[in-house]
């Protein structure tokens, strides 16, 4: 009986290991396909953008003449000074200013954090033009501040709105979400020890600020200024609405492109417009590499005590940012629905009417939401996958690291860049994969690879927090890897899945830069009519494309907090049997 038990374990052995041995050649083989596919939808059209460069108008080798014909230009020269001068400006209001809010609702004990919060995020779901439309209608010549209410205070406001002024005020605004969100994180965490060290000491709150709350975060606030300098630097939306004739990089690449049709120069100025977002991007990751783990598990919680001065301060710090998000919006909204602004201020519906606009009628957002559709889709599927192989799979160590590095490369890449070299690669006549340029395809794929990392992070980070024994016990159970994929990884995923879905989608709602060079005549979006609405003089039809945009990726969000929420219950009361 012995003899016989130790041959069937032998063979079960034997069964385990070929089964293992066929598994592995099936995930060498999608690794090699993961890498191949992140190279040409990456590497390669950055290539054909680099070698563009190289080359004069009539496609003959150039060397650096392109290069010094723009270092000799002072108005392209002026306009990286421009651009560098806006981002900075912009990044040194917009992170101070998260700061504080983040401080107020994560070291404050007020009411209604959550209101707070969700108010704080709202410019995130609106695109980046409707920042540029909003400061128009307060502070442009007609504006409700800019004119005292039409008149009705007895005083006005009036800035130079269009120019530098109106570009960083628009960058502030939408910048601020993003550092917001990262210093909420990072005020999270704290060991309430050192705070009480320090008050044992005499410390006064300015200075257990300074000395203890701040050093704390100091990773968490170099990310959000690196995220918002880069934001603002490679955004197109918000110049190219109220920049009038201030120029930056990112006007300078549609003006080089679609205006002049100089592609030598529009890839140089793209180029010049990587370098910095790339030396930030590499910075960031060299840092937060050096970070150490600030709160062990001695760490005691931060308390929050009693301090009615305080939660005063605090309540008249978040709710005039509120009023000020709440300005904002409700100025788009308002404009949306009344018929001459400020003539005739009657409410009507007709500047949803958009077959009289520039817009050509309802097709370009039903477009954005088929898009955004198909990339929340496909891009949430791919993404996951791609993720799963890299952490997962225990062969080919140098092609996952490779394909690592190139998952996380988009986060650098700003999306004009992305659209413009998706031009050079994909429009050449022998490339065999011509035919998706101009298609919903292209589209599609630009909106993936432009959101990718964020994603591709999340899920990297959710597959690192499961216990690797799954994948042992299901191997000693003759478990193939696909059904303990389906059956134990993606159940445990599902509310990290849906909120990459829910990244891609309203993103690809909002985004105009990756798309502005892409879009074929007939397949016009949401984003793209804003801005031709707005050049074309129909602001109050932007307006109402906007205000559509916002409902639809509130709607969005909405249900996706229901449905993670119900998801959650589920999963409690699961674990409870």
């Amino acid at each position: 009986m012995t003899v016989k038990a130790n041959h069937v374990t032998a063979l079960q052995t034997r069964m385990s290991r070929k089964k293992s041995g066929e598994g592995g050649w099936l995930l060498k083989l999608m690794l090699i396909a993961l890498l191949l596919a992140l190279v040409s939808a990456i590497v390669l059209p950055l290539l054909s953008m680099f070698k563009q460069a190289f080359v004069d108008s009539s496609g003959n080798p150039a060397g650096l003449a392109n290069f010094a014909k723009y270092f000799q230009s002072q108005s392209l020269l002026q306009s990286l000074l421009n651009t560098i001068t806006v981002s900075t400006t912009a990044t040194a209001i917009a992170v101070p200013l998260a700061f504080g809010l983040a401080y107020v609702l994560t070291r404050t004990d007020i009411k209604g954090k959550s209101l707070f919060k969700a108010l704080a995020m709202l410019p995130l779901f609106a695109p980046t033009m409707m920042h540029g439309i909003a400061l128009t209608y307060l502070f442009g010549h007609q504006g409700l501040i800019s004119t005292g209410l039409f008149g009705l205070l007895p005083f006005e406001w009036r800035i130079p709105l269009y120019g530098s002024t109106g570009i960083i005020i628009s960058e502030v605004i939408y910048t601020f979400p993003q550092a917001f969100l990262i210093l909420c994180a990072g005020l999270a965490v704290s060991d309430y020890r050192l705070y009480e060290a320090a008050e044992s000491m005499g410390a006064s709150g300015w200075r257990k600020l300074r000395t203890v709350t701040l050093p704390s975060v100091k990773y968490a606030l170099l990310s959000a200024v690196v995220i918002c300098f880069t934001l603002s630097f490679t955004d197109f939306g918000a110049p190219k609405v109220v920049g009038g004739q201030y120029n930056v990089l990112a006007t300078d690449i549609f003006k080089q492109v679609v205006g002049q049709q100089n592609m030598p120069m529009g890839a140089v100025v793209g180029i010049v417009l990587t370098i910095p977002a790339i030396i930030a991007f590499v910075v960031d990751r060299m840092v937060t590499r050096k970070q150490q783990a600030y709160v062990t598990s001695k760490s005691v919680p931060y308390s929050v005590k009693r301090n009615r001065t305080r939660n005063a301060l605090a309540y008249a710090y978040a709710i005039m940012l509120s009023a000020m998000v709440l300005l904002l919006m409700g100025a788009v909204v308002l404009a949306s629905v009344v018929k001459k602004w400020p003539y005739d201020m009657s409410f009507t519906w007709s500047n949803f009417d958009f077959s009289k606009a520039a817009a050509g009628g309802f097709d370009p957002f039903w477009n954005s939401v088929e898009m955004a559709a198909w990339t929340a889709v496909i891009g949430t599927v791919i993404t996951f996958l791609f993720a799963y192989l890299i952490e997962n799979a225990r062969v080919y160590k140098p092609i996952r690291q490779m394909a690592y590095f190139l998952s996380i490369l988009p986060l650098a890449l700003p999306g004009l860049v992305i659209g413009l070299s998706y031009i050079y690669f994909f429009n050449h006549p022998a490339n065999p994969l011509h035919f998706v340029y101009g298609t919903m395809i292209i589209l599609v794929l630009a909106n993936i690879i432009h959101f990718y990392s964020v994603p591709f992070m999340t899920a990297t980070a959710t597959l690192k927090m499961m216990d690797k024994e799954f994948d042992s016990v299901s191997e000693s159970m003759n478990v193939s890897k696909l059904r303990t994929f389906t059956r134990i990884t993606v159940p445990l995923s599902l509310p990290a899945i849906l909120e990459m879905a829910v990244y891609y989608f309203v993103n690809a709602m909002v985004t105009v830069s990756a798309l502005i060079f892409l879009y074929a005549s007939d397949l016009r979006l949401a984003s793209v009519s804003i801005v031709s609405m707005d050049d074309a003089g129909d602001t109050a039809a932007a307006a109402a494309m906007s205000v559509l945009v916002v409902l639809l990726n509130i709607v969005v969000r909405i249900l996706y907090e229901a449905g993670t929420a119900r998801l959650r219950r589920r999963m409690s009361a699961w674990q409870k049997r």
